[in-house]
């Protein structure tokens, strides 16, 4: 089976143009390793390091810029999101060697969505006094926003915007509090008298 690094669909609206690397022109077939009877997909070695080079500059040098990296396996290529950026697509362009690399627009970079988050996690005993718990608060990888995950999806919508303005990055998502296990199942050391 073979892979060719077609275009990907559009997954937001927003999420808009974008480029390839020279490394798409050609077909890859997929990697896979058996573990326990089952077969899983692996990312290819020279993919897997472009990827890391890709990620630790978009972290470190293009940080207003990077959202975000996914890696398609099963066509044998990254996805890279970011805010466009001259300077970090000439990165990408010669990270990328012969690998296939989608480059695509993000609205926000990695930075702001990180601003964006540490403000609301300050913010959370205050929304819980007002009767809005906020169960998690992720980044997306493709720049989009932060995911807010509470149980009150409708009264969040309403009143997060009120405070932070109406352009502010967030997505709603419903979601339960997080429970931690009442024990691990299985001790991770002998108990006590044996």
């Amino acid at each position: 089976m073979t892979g060719a690094c077609g275009e990907p669909e559009v997954p937001e609206v927003g999420i808009v143009g974008g480029w390839t690397t020279a490394g798409c022109e050609f077909s890859r077939t997929p990697e896979s390793i058996d573990v326990g009877g089952r077969t899983w997909p692996v990312t290819p070695q020279p993919l897997e390091a472009v990827i890391g080079r890709i990620d630790e500059a978009g972290r470190t040098q293009h940080k207003s810029s990077y959202a975000g990296i996914e890696v398609d396996q099963q066509r044998v290529r990254a996805i890279v999101y970011r805010v466009p950026s001259a300077a970090f697509d000439d990165f990408i362009r010669n990270a990328a060697e012969n690998t296939c690399i989608f480059v695509r627009d993000a609205r926000y970079g990695m930075h702001e969505l990180a601003t964006w988050h540490d403000r609301l996690r300050a913010d959370i005993p205050a929304w819980q006094a007002r009767g809005i718990f906020i169960s998690t608060i992720s980044a997306r990888h493709d720049g989009v926003g932060l995911e807010i995950g509470t149980p009150d999806v409708d009264q969040a919508r309403e009143q997060l915007p009120r405070q932070y303005g109406s352009k502010a990055p967030l997505i709603f998502i419903e979601e339960g509090p997080v429970t931690p296990l009442a024990g691990t199942g299985i001790p991770t050391a002998p108990q006590p008298g044996g």
